[in-house]
This record gives structure tokens, sequence and C-alpha cells, in this order.
């Protein structure tokens, strides 16, 4: 492990975004998180880390993957190296129940402005992604998910998730519930709905690259895919209509170092500036959690971002709640309708 060095607030001027104790408290000059690597982690070093390190000389060791297991591990061996954790909407609710992350001293990061479903007591979400229809260009468009599962309207193979939070939604869609009253979901329904079209599904995908290499080999016709994996690709469409915004989280390791802590926080602060997000989303087009970070955006490619105004203003927004209730009885029933494939 490396030597830290630990800088006293007091004696170096510097303040937690203005809030100190009586006697100052210690600010880590080197952190580690792990994130989830690959383009995001990128985006990550570019569009808060290098701020961070330019204005407080805090530097952050990036590691990957990030996944609920390596956490738990994390945190039963009584590590205090790793003081940040990247977890997707529905871990975050797990990784709480199972006393794996601390809450979020929000003074202490003192955000600019975020969207309130980003700002949650155990983790800060830093990146938007969304799940979206994409079809081939010269492919008859569907303006919605009613007409994506219309196999007579709109003849042409399909490619669909493999897991049901990603699915089950837009069958639901597609048999007329609209999109502020997908949950509690109806889950019958939604399985009904995939009955009528499973026979024209060529492949259930678990790698996310998948979708977009079928569409683009003509493979299949329609998919739902994240809109990463299609945006900026020159032969292939897509729509935000009725797709699923969702959020990737940090959270702070339980048992992390105080000192550790203070300049997670202020690693925090960074993620939330709009001008900071909008470097972030030059390496992945994904954005962060500002409301104000459309103009900072290249207006010709507004329509290509989660959180354009009039993107997210189109989608559901994931209820991970919902699914940490009811997600093992789904998958269950996931797990049977498959074996009928």
């Amino acid at each position: 492990m490396r030597r830290r060095n630990f800088v006293a607030g007091a004696a170096a001027g510097v303040s937690t975004f203005g809030i100190l104790s009586a006697g100052a408290r210690a600010q880590s000059k080197e952190i580690r998180m792990i994130e989830s690597g690959g383009l995001s982690g990128d985006s990550i070093e570019k569009g808060y880390i290098e701020p961070l390190r330019k204005k407080s000389g805090i530097n952050v060791i990036r590691e990957s993957p990030s996944s609920l297991g390596k956490l738990q591990a994390l945190v039963a061996s009584g590590q205090t190296s790793t003081v940040l954790f990247e977890l997707g909407s529905g871990v975050v609710l797990q990784a709480k129940k199972l006393g794996l992350i601390e809450p979020i001293d929000w003074a202490a990061v003192n955000p600019a402005p975020m969207f309130p479903e980003a700002k949650n007591e155990y983790g800060f979400g830093y990146q938007y992604f969304s799940t979206i229809m994409s079809w081939r260009k010269g492919t008859k468009e569907p303006k919605n998910f009613t007409e994506f599962f219309d196999l007579k309207n709109f003849p042409g193979k399909r490619c669909l998730p493999d897991y049901p939070h990603y699915l089950l939604p837009f069958a639901c869609q597609a048999a007329g519930v609209p999109i502020d009253k997908l949950f509690p979901l109806d889950v019958d329904l939604a399985f009904k709905k995939l009955d009528e079209i499973k026979k024209d599904v060529s492949v259930w995908w678990k790698a996310g690259a998948q979708p977009a290499q079928l569409l683009k080999d003509n493979e299949v016709q329609y998919a739902i895919c994240w809109s990463g994996r299609v945006i900026n690709e020159p032969a292939l469409a897509m729509s935000y209509v009725g797709g699923k915004a969702d959020l990737s989280f940090f959270g702070i390791v339980k048992g992390a170092k105080p000192e550790d802590k203070a300049a997670a926080y202020k690693l925090m602060h960074e993620m939330s500036l709009p001008e900071n997000q909008a470097q972030a989303a030059t390496v992945i087009p994904y954005t962060g959690s500002s409301p104000d970070i459309d103009p900072l955006l290249p207006q010709d490619k507004l329509a290509l971002f989660p959180t354009s105004k009039q993107n997210k203003a189109v989608q559901y927004f994931e209820n991970a709640q919902w699914w940490a209730d009811n997600g093992e009885a789904v998958n269950k029933k996931w797990e049977a309708f498959k074996l009928n494939l």
C-alpha cells in the first residue's frame, strides 16, 4: 500500500466546502475507489478526478470492476483503504440492507443542484444511462413500445435483454400501460405480452455489446439495448420514448477512514458540477445529475443524451425499491418463462 500523506484542513487553509469543526478535520491526499471500468472509468478520470487533483492535489486511484460480492469481501476483511464503491440503483438498497455502506454527509459534499433521485441518503448518483429501443436505419420506425411489439405492422427479428428488470416494463407499455403507471408492475400482463412476441426473438442478450452488433450485421432488425451502445452508430436509429432511465451511484464503504471520507466528499462535489459532467460526457455519451448541463453539451447532439430535457421527459425512472421487494419472485417466473422458449 502506498504511503498516505494527511493534511490538516485548518493548517492548509482548506475547508470541507466551508464546513469546519473547531478541530479541523484531516484530509487524505490519496484515496481509492472501485468503479465499473471501461469508458465509464475513463470519464470519471477526465471529468472529476483531474479537476480535483488540480484544485486540491488529491489523487484518486481507480480499480475495477465493481460487484456486490467484492464490496462484501472488502467490508468483511475490515479493510480501510477503499472509500468509494460504484453501485447500481438496486444494489444501493442491497448494500444498505447488508450494512456495507455508510450514509453520505451531504453537508460536506455541498453539491451543486442535482436531480432529486440522484441525491440518495446512501449514494451519490453520478451517471445516468438509459435502456431504449433501437433499429436499423431503413427499417420501419416504431414510435412507441406498442409498435415495437407489433410484429404484423413492424415485421423483423427482435433482440431482447435476458434480464426481467430491463424488459418487463417495456412489455407492460406494449400492453397499454402508461409510463407513469408502470409500478407496481403487472408481471402477469408483461409475460402475456412476451408470449406474443417470443417466436420472433432471435437473441436474448446478456452482454451489452450484442444488440448493437446484431443490428449492424442485420441479424436482427429491432432491439432493446443500452443507449450508449447505439449512440453514434451511423447504421442505427434509436428513440428514448418509453425508455428506462437509471443511475449509477457511488457509496461510502463501511468503515472508511474519516480523512478518506473528507477527500471523497470533495470528489463528489466535483461530480456535481455541470461543467465537469460535460467533460465526462465527451468520453462516454452518458450524463451526470445536474439539471443545468444541457447548455454545456453540443447543441446538435442533445437528442443523444439520457438527461437532455426532451429525453428525460419521455422516460420512466427505475423503481429500485419495487425490484428489491419483488425481484426474487420475478426472477423465478423469468426462469420458468425461458424454459418454454
